[in-house]
């Protein structure tokens, strides 16, 4: 989206449930930092940022996800991060479809996913008996690609965007964001994609998600998602096949469909090396695990691969300059204990 992400207009159709429930418009534009005044200017447009901090404060209000546009029937907090954590294994996009739309059947959701796949085009059709489905029905259309777009690691745009309702007052909002063409009136709600994007590999994993999930808001409303980078692709391989194992040099190219040679040129112009983007594989998870005060520093030591604590030990050392042990305390904020260079301090976590 723009700077000038969208109108007054818009907002107050977003906002006229939680209203309804009796959360005071006013006094969430105040909270947002905006001026109330503004509510009754409905050509009037606020920015992307402004915009986030504001759908932000609303979800908190009305402890809903969907806002209060489901009148009675609630998206609550977290059932986002559930459906993002049913799908981040699956191998490529075409499951993730399939694992959202069983997640959405079994929670008490107002909504249902069907996926039909065709030779050259598909859809993933979408039905809500929620009362104020044309909104949902929007913003699940929005959410859905712009996740898909992270998952995979490309800016999609579907080929077209079918709506079963008529159009509404602000339809240009919508419109403008996507380059396909979006109508109204149609048969019934459905996103519109090449099959081709069935097959796409997914390039996130379980860490990458966690980092997602802090500021999912933002990323899915700015979007602009810029194509993956080598390295994360190569980060996508070992993480979705391999588990702790990495695998040897030859089978990455493979995966890739390169040769050893083109591989370890492309790598050296983007300034890293596939040693390095091992190490940073493992500095991430142990980071992540690390902060898992359940998880003793010999159990992560395992899980990152190494045969001995006393290896991960000196590998996070030489990553971070400091000990497993004294990484964790500062992170969960606990105080020292004892020497953290001392080896038998810190095996046990």
């Amino acid at each position: 989206m723009s700077q000038g992400v969208i109108t007054i207009a818009y907002v107050t159709r977003l906002l006229q449930e939680a209203a309804r429930e009796g959360v005071d418009p006013a006094s969430l534009f105040r909270e947002a930092g905006l001026d109330p005044a503004q509510l009754q200017q409905p050509e009037t447009r606020i920015r992307t940022n402004e915009f986030i901090r504001l759908m932000q404060i609303v979800m908190r209000r009305t402890e809903d996800e969907f806002i209060g546009l489901g009148r009675g029937t609630k998206s609550k907090p977290g059932t986002f991060s559930m459906m993002a954590h049913a799908v981040i294994n699956c191998p490529n996009l075409g499951k993730a479809m399939e694992r959202s739309a069983a997640f959405y059947r079994i929670v008490d959701l107002p909504i249902e996913l069907k996926l039909e796949e065709g030779s050259t085009e598909s859809r993933l059709i979408l039905t809500t008996a929620a009362p104020e489905r044309d909104n949902i029905l929007e913003a699940m259309l929005f959410i859905s690609i712009r996740f898909w777009s992270w998952l995979t690691g490309r800016p999609l745009e579907p080929a077209a965007i079918q709506l079963d309702f008529p159009e509404p007052p602000q339809a240009d909002e919508f419109r403008r964001i996507w380059k396909g063409p979006v109508t109204y009136n149609n048969a019934r709600n459905a996103i519109v994609f090449p099959t081709a994007w069935l097959s796409l590999p997914l390039v996130q994993n379980p860490l990458s998600l966690t980092r997602f999930l802090k500021d999912s808001l933002a990323l899915i409303i700015v979007g602009n998602q810029a194509p993956i980078g080598l390295p994360e692709q190569i980060k996508a391989i070992i993480s979705k096949g391999y588990g702790n194992h990495f695998p040897d040099f030859a089978q990455v190219c493979e995966s890739l469909n390169m040769t050893p040679q083109t591989l370890r040129r492309r790598l050296k112009e983007e300034n890293t090396s596939y040693q390095a983007i091992k190490d940073n594989i493992r500095q991430d998870a142990a980071r992540f695990y690390l902060a898992k005060e359940e998880l003793s520093i010999d159990e992560i030591a395992l899980m990152m691969g190494f045969s001995e604590a006393s290896s991960f030990h000196r590998a996070f050392k030489k990553w971070t300059g400091q000990t497993p042990a004294a990484w964790r305390r500062e992170v969960l904020g606990l105080p020292p204990e004892g020497d953290d260079d001392d080896e038998e301090g810190w095996v046990t976590g």
